[in-house]
């Protein structure tokens, strides 16, 4: 068993019965390795590092459940254990390098390995989702997948403070992508630093345009959301914005 009594759950669930329209998630909010997996051999100076989670967005998603009285589902363990915006059975899901760091501890893993940690993690955590969405399938839901980006990729800078990502259902996305474009200040990626597809993401794909949802990527640059105050003013905004674009949508 990979999971012991003295390792968190593998997600935490929000508002379970929260009143909004707008239901939260977070695939990369935590960067825990489970004991048994001994940190995969990878330094702690690397762990803090984007490769393991997507830092910040824990607080933003956090605070933005509190402000819209929103469900939210957040994923405890590192993307390096398993990414659970992957398909298990892609080498994405589990890497054996991550951007340039060597990941020791996924090298050569057996089925029965994989499969461990599809089972104490990834399972549990989609399906908690699941049973969330199918407990309100009698009332309007949009899925708002939360996530947040490395300033510099490979060598590469990204000047965009935020990204909106669609795939084939792009209304709710042209509707915060024009409100965005109204913000002063605000660097904005149409699809951007990353486009949403179904052999790229498994989590909106899965939640959302299987059920026939509507439903949007939100991306935002790791160094505006290091901090409380950071978090707290893109929760605000998108708090604002998301407010704003579910009217829109309702209306049309």
């Amino acid at each position: 068993m990979l999971l012991t009594v003295n390792d968190p759950a593998p997600f935490r669930v929000l508002r379970e019965t929260a009143s909004s329209d707008i239901f939260l998630t977070a695939d990369h909010a935590g960067r825990v390795i489970p004991a048994k997996l001994q940190d995969l051999g990878v330094s702690e100076v690397e762990r803090q590092r984007h490769i393991a989670w997507d830092i910040g967005i824990a607080g933003v998603t956090e605070r933005l459940s509190e402000l819209l009285d929103a469900t939210a589902v957040l994923q405890t363990y590192s993307r390096l254990v398993i990414d659970c915006n992957r398909d298990p059975s892609w080498p994405s899901a589990m890497p054996e390098i991550s951007e340039h760091t060597p990941i020791p501890g996924n090298v050569n893993l057996s089925a029965d390995a994989k499969a461990e940690r599809v089972a104490a993690i990834f399972t549990p955590y989609h399906d908690r989702i699941r049973t969330l969405l199918d407990a309100r399938a009698q009332r309007r839901t949009i899925v708002v997948a939360m996530h947040s980006f490395t300033p510099s990729f490979k060598g590469e800078s990204r000047a965009m403070q935020v990204g909106v990502l669609h795939d084939k259902d792009k209304h709710l996305a042209n509707i915060l992508l024009d409100l965005l474009r109204q913000e002063p200040g605000v660097v904005l990626g149409d699809n951007e630093p990353y486009a949403l597809a179904d052999d790229s993401d498994y989590s909106l794909p899965a939640h959302g345009s299987k059920r026939g949802l509507h439903h949007v990527e939100i991306e935002i640059r790791q160094d505006l959301i290091t901090t409380a105050e950071g978090q707290h003013l893109w929760a605000d905004r998108f708090a604002r914005l998301l407010t704003a674009a579910n009217a829109a949508l309702t209306s049309t």
